[in-house]
């Protein structure tokens, strides 16, 4: 990479470790570490909530799936905005008013320490394990371009996004992340002009192309449990999922309880709601670009350079057979590409052209398949590599200065989220299991020592999870498998906690079944992952309920 692209990249990271280390003065009560003392504006909590979600996953993942899969799986967050209005009005100000650190305090006074235990436990282990994903996803960019170890790359993102947040709390991760909202959307901005300029058609005739690949449709009406990405998936089964990650999950709860006011902790959702789905329009438009830029210029054969690398030495004469023809191939799609453009607007010339552009399209696929066979053949390794499509044209493609502003934003969006996450991970160590279980009585300054001990614990765990969460395909869906196996039963557990009857052994047997349903589910059918978030909450409330009415009736 050039020079100018390493001082842009390591001037971002250096001026954010400063900032931490300047909000940290001052931070030496609990409240004010974890909390910032309830102080903080709507927009800054907003524009954190966003940040969180906007990881480096969404930045690599969302941007190669949308290139690959185009923009359908914008119908992943059709459920946000009627999550958010239903919390705003019960889940905010209730946790609001009660005066908690964590979401899972309430649970105990409700249900019992039993019950607070497990729920914080399962968001430890779920949350853990998708922050190790949000890692993994910049440690591919450095891992891919420059040939380092993987666990190198990850320890080179993770160290520096662990030392800020243990210094500095929720106020430097916070403020970190209004800054590295800013950027991220600066970046994307920037690479959509970048690919409208270089490519040889028009934005019109751009959108034709993808559009006859069935990249822009967005809308899947059909109601198929067994179908990822559909209308009724997003907004039945997105909302459940929205409800437990932002109603329950500690890495969001955490957020609003440290707004102003009920009314400001309101507003920074509704925020997310509006223009949450938008932003997650334009990532997936980058992706769609991407992939009509490379119907004129030569893409690689394998996105991935270590496999590309181990297949050439290992089958190399063969590889290059393949090469031939993928090249031969490319330039047949580039010619039928150019016919969908040039047929804009007449309509029999039009499906002519894209139907001699779906047939070039295919044999350009058929190609790849057989080359991703033959890495994993070769590597032992799973051969997707939809996570490398954006490394490879960010730093092949983009001129010097943009590239290293693209790489910069990533590790912004992977340092806001892996902030988040980890801080929202020591709090709930601390709060509801080493103050609740083991020193009840300490000062603020004991409890601010252990708090950093935990959150280097738990970036450590993560570290290790990323090194191996990168094999298992579309980092975006891995980091939202993860969350949907657990997600649901926990929201269940809220939901429940509203019911009069619910008693705390109804809570308890409740999660547990909810979890073994999710998991029967999971192993044994191809149920869409999005599903399971209403099955896991639907087997919680249902057991509770029935529970809560049989022990009415015994007592």
């Amino acid at each position: 990479m050039h020079p100018i692209n390493w001082l842009i990249v390591g001037g971002y990271v250096a001026y954010v470790l400063v900032d931490g280390i300047r909000r940290a003065r001052g931070t030496k009560e609990v409240e004010g570490y974890f909390l910032a003392n309830r102080s903080l504006p709507w927009w800054a909590v907003g524009l954190s909530v966003m940040a969180t979600q906007l990881s480096a996953v969404t930045m690599i993942g969302t941007t190669g799936q949308g290139a690959t899969d185009g923009l359908r799986f914008v119908q992943f967050y059709f459920g946000l905005p009627l999550a958010m209005v239903i919390l705003g009005v019960t889940l905010v100000p209730f946790l609001r008013g009660a005066g908690v650190y964590t979401a899972y305090e309430y649970l105990e006074r409700r249900f019992g320490p039993e019950t607070r235990t497990m729920t914080a436990f399962l968001f430890l282990l779920s949350r853990g394990m998708s922050c190790g994903v949000i890692i993994a996803a910049p440690a591919v960019v450095f891992s891919a371009v420059f040939g380092w170890p993987l666990a190198w790359s990850v320890a080179l993102i993770g160290v520096p996004t662990v030392a800020y947040t243990m210094l500095g709390g929720i106020q430097a991760v916070t403020w970190a992340d209004v800054k590295q909202m800013i950027l991220i959307v600066v970046a994307l901005l920037a690479v959509v002009v970048v690919l409208i300029v270089q490519m040889p058609v028009s934005p019109g005739e751009a959108l034709h192309i993808a559009g006859a690949t069935g990249r822009l449709r967005v809308f899947d009406f059909s109601f198929d449990i067994n179908e990822t990405y559909t209308f009724w998936s997003g907004l039945i089964g997105g909302t459940f999922l929205m409800l437990s990650y932002f109603g329950t999950d500690q890495s969001q709860v955490q957020r609003y309880l440290a707004a102003k006011s009920v009314n400001a902790a309101r507003t920074s959702l509704l925020m997310s709601a509006y223009w949450k789905i938008p932003l997650q329009a334009l990532v997936l438009l980058v992706g769609v670009m991407v992939f009509v830029y490379y119907q004129f210029q030569q893409p690689p054969l394998l996105y991935n350079p270590a496999h590309e690398n181990a297949v050439v030495e290992v089958r190399g004469a063969e590889y290059e057979a393949l090469q031939a023809r993928y090249g031969e191939a490319l330039v047949e799609r580039e010619g039928a590409a150019r016919g969908v453009a040039d047929a804009a607007g007449q309509d029999a010339a039009r499906r002519a052209a894209m139907d001699d552009f779906l047939a070039r399209e295919a044999a350009v696929e058929e190609i790849r398949t057989e080359a991703l066979a033959m890495a994993e053949e070769v590597t032992g390794e799973p051969s997707r590599d939809v996570n490398y499509i954006i490394p490879r044209f960010v730093l092949g493609e983009l001129p010097i200065g943009l590239a290293g502003l693209f790489i910069a934003a990533i590790i912004a969006a992977a340092m806001s989220s892996i902030s988040s996450e980890l801080n929202s991970l020591s709090t709930t160590s601390i709060i509801d299991f080493y103050r609740r279980w083991f020193r009840p009585e300490a000062s603020d300054a004991h409890y601010l020592r252990v708090s950093k001990v935990a959150t280097a614990f738990w970036g450590v765990f993560a570290c290790i999870v990323a090194v191996y969460a990168v094999s298992l395909g579309s980092l975006i869906e891995v980091v939202n498998r993860f969350g949907s196996f657990f997600y649901g039963s926990i929201l269940g557990v809220f939901l429940l906690a509203m019911v009069p009857r619910a008693r705390g052994v109804g809570a308890l047997v409740g999660l547990v079944l909810g979890m073994v349903a999710v998991g029967l589910i999971e192993w044994r059918t191809d149920v869409a992952y999005l599903w399971l978030n209403v099955i896991g909450a639907g087997t919680v409330v249902g057991v509770g309920v029935v529970l809560g009415m049989w022990g009415r009736r015994a007592g």
